[in-house]
């Protein structure tokens, strides 16, 4: 049996991946992986949280989703009251900065992969992309043989077999390192699940986004987890489409 990696995964993404449209005001699709060292994730990271909800809202029910924040929906209506706002928005940057892990981050332009004739699914394209980089990640610490889970947040039964279908494929040796990842799984969680992994990962994703369309703009959210990206490798075989926040 393989032995349990000290690292777990959570992705979220910001846009759509759909070529036959392309939104004129986010022509983008963004994929953001965050790594957490286990050990630090049950111990510091999860109860920071649960304690940031406990403070503002009385119980730990509430899903943290980035929309939901901005646009001051649900029980996040308590912000339109200014100093709640603040309290809240200063707890969370806090949180987020003080927490320990690594934003693996890819962002396809679907103008310039359409432009190319490059007809692939940008979802797919990012995700190979970044479990190669993970691998990679793992293989230069000479862990990449033990069991890693990759939690993605269901999106529908037709998405959900498709993107497990492309992670099977990308794990058994159809990446471009030619080898297979054995220890590599997927997991769906819903929404509902109240997962902090998947709260944290959502938090990074626009931001991201923002960061690549209006680079000079200021992104207060993105400069809370600048330090935490992860630096990539030059992206192959799309010379424009795909771009790394972070190269090498």
């Amino acid at each position: 049996m393989i032995e349990n990696g000290e690292y777990i995964f959570y992705a979220d993404e910001s846009g759509d991946h759909s070529l036959v449209s392309v939104d004129a005001e986010y022509p983008i699709f963004v994929l953001n992986i965050c790594g957490f060292r286990i050990s630090d994730y049950c111990r510091k990271i999860v109860p920071a949280f649960q304690t940031i909800k406990f403070r503002h809202f009385g119980h730990d029910m509430v899903v943290l989703h980035e929309r939901d924040i901005r646009k001051q929906f649900g029980p996040f209506s308590i912000l339109t009251n200014a100093d709640t706002r603040t309290a809240f928005l200063a707890d969370m940057s806090h949180a987020v900065q003080a927490a320990r892990f690594r934003i693996f981050s890819v962002v396809i332009d679907k103008r310039e992969l359409k432009s190319e004739l490059l007809q692939e699914n940008p979802y797919s394209l990012a995700l190979r992309f970044l479990v190669e980089e993970i691998f990679r990640f793992l293989r230069q610490r000479q862990i990449q043989e033990k069991r890693y889970f990759f939690v993605f947040e269901k999106r529908g039964n037709k998405e959900d077999i498709d993107l497990e279908l492309e992670f099977r494929r990308i794990a058994d040796g159809q990446n471009s390192y030619r080898q297979t990842f054995p220890g590599f799984n997927i997991v769906f969680g819903d929404k509902r699940a109240n997962s902090t992994g998947l709260q944290i990962a959502d938090l990074t994703a626009r931001p991201t986004g923002l960061k690549y369309l209006r680079p000079a703009q200021p992104n207060k959210a993105f400069a809370i987890i600048e330090p935490k990206f992860q630096k990539l490798r030059k992206p192959k075989g799309v010379s424009k489409a795909i771009s790394t926040i972070y190269g090498p």
